[in-house]
Order: C-alpha cells, then sequence, then structure tokens
C-alpha cells in the first residue's frame, strides 16, 4: 500500500512537472489592439495588447511593462495591468515631449519583447499630421499586430531567420483571399489566432503584403 503511494505521489510529481514546463516554456508573442498614428505630449496614452504563448494561447496572470524612448533620450515607463477579457492587458504612458518615440512592450512572459514602429508625438497646439498610406499604415501594423512573431517581411524584421514558407517579403496572394483569411484564419488549416481584425487593418495588412495600392485595387475593380 505504502509503493502504491509512493508510486502515485511521484506521477503526481510528474505531470505537474510537464505541465510547468508546457506552460512555462517556448515564446510569447504581443498584439497592440490599436496602433496610434501619433500621439499629443503630455496627452494619456492608452495602450492595450494581448499576450499569446506560441502566437496562439492567451496568457494571464503576467506582469508585463511598456517603456518609451525619445530620439534625445528621454523615457517613460508604465506597469500593465490586467484588461479584463483573458490575456489582455493595458497600460497608460505619458509622453511628455514632441518628437519620435520608440515603443517597447515586455510581455512578462520569459523575457519576449516587442518594438512597435516609431510613434510620432506633437505638441498640443500642432496641426494633426497627414495619415498614412494603406501600404504604410499595414507596415506599421505588421509589427503591432504580432506578424513579425511568426512571419519575416525585409521591410519590417529583415534580421530574422525562419522558414521560406513563413517568408512573405516577396510572396503575393489573391488580394481576396487574404483579406478573406485575415479575417478568419479558420479558412485555412493553420496555427493562427483569430486577431478580430478591422476592417481598415485588414486593407492596409493585404495592401502592404500584397503591395497593391487603393487606387490600383480600384483601377482593377473597374
Amino acid at each position: 500500500m505504502k509503493r502504491r503511494n509512493i508510486q502515485c505521489l511521484f506521477l503526481f510529481f510528474a505531470l505537474l512537472t510537464v505541465a510547468t514546463v508546457v506552460y512555462a516554456g517556448g515564446w510569447a508573442i504581443v498584439t497592440l489592439k490599436d496602433l496610434p498614428d501619433y500621439a499629443v505630449a503630455g496627452k494619456p496614452l492608452t495602450l492595450r495588447f494581448a499576450v499569446r504563448q506560441h502566437g496562439v494561447t492567451l496568457l494571464s496572470g503576467l506582469q508585463p511593462s511598456v517603456r518609451a524612448t525619445a530620439a534625445g533620450g528621454r523615457n517613460a515607463k508604465a506597469a500593465a495591468t490586467p484588461a479584463g477579457a483573458t490575456g489582455e492587458y493595458t497600460a497608460g504612458l505619458n509622453l511628455p515631449e514632441p518628437g519620435d518615440w520608440t515603443i517597447t512592450i515586455d510581455s512578462g512572459f520569459n523575457g519576449n519583447v516587442v518594438t512597435l514602429p516609431l510613434l510620432k508625438v506633437i505638441a498640443s497646439e500642432s496641426p494633426v499630421p497627414a495619415p498614412f498610406s494603406p501600404i504604410t499604415k499595414g507596415l506599421r501594423l505588421f509589427a503591432a499586430k504580432g506578424c513579425v512573431g511568426c512571419h519575416r517581411h525585409a521591410e519590417v524584421n529583415p534580421e530574422r531567420t525562419t522558414d521560406a514558407r513563413f517568408d512573405l517579403t516577396t510572396r503575393r496572394f489573391p488580394q481576396d483571399y487574404l483579406s478573406k483569411f485575415l479575417a478568419d484564419p479558420s479558412i485555412k488549416p493553420a496555427e493562427m489566432p483569430n486577431l478580430n481584425l478591422r476592417p481598415e487593418e485588414i486593407e492596409a495588412l493585404t495592401a502592404f503584403i500584397t503591395k497593391v495600392t487603393k487606387k490600383e485595387a480600384l483601377r482593377r475593380d473597374q
């Protein structure tokens, strides 16, 4: 009887160890919910993001943090708190001066971080910057939505090495198909989560990946 109890106890700890390794190991992807085109100096900027283990499983119970650095060296920091939904967090930043700021989000999971595209911060009295083109907006979303975690694109993360299937630099897809796939990845057997992208985000990512401008797309439809 005693031997059986010892065996059961050993099995329990073995399974617990395996479960811990599975949960704690690997890498994570940070997906920003909204990527602003610009921010206003001194005005609170709220960033909401999700953390996904291996790009898929939403992770709760983490302690992410956000750091922003200006070209001149000034920085701002903020701790993130749970946002309510599973695996989602929110952080409030106050960027005190105009200029180009680099924002880095530390997922709080195995040291995985993501650096967002440069964010232009303007003075409160400055005119609103011109909007980005769909292709440029898509390039920025490629990083902010976590595409860089699995895919390579020479214009965004040229240093990344990956399987050729995941290198999107020269790959081209039918625009309609890519739009449908980004809206619902389940139409194809692939380990890609549904990021609940908005129509304008899908349009921008499709324009960037296929390199088709809105003007060209309209011309093709005529």
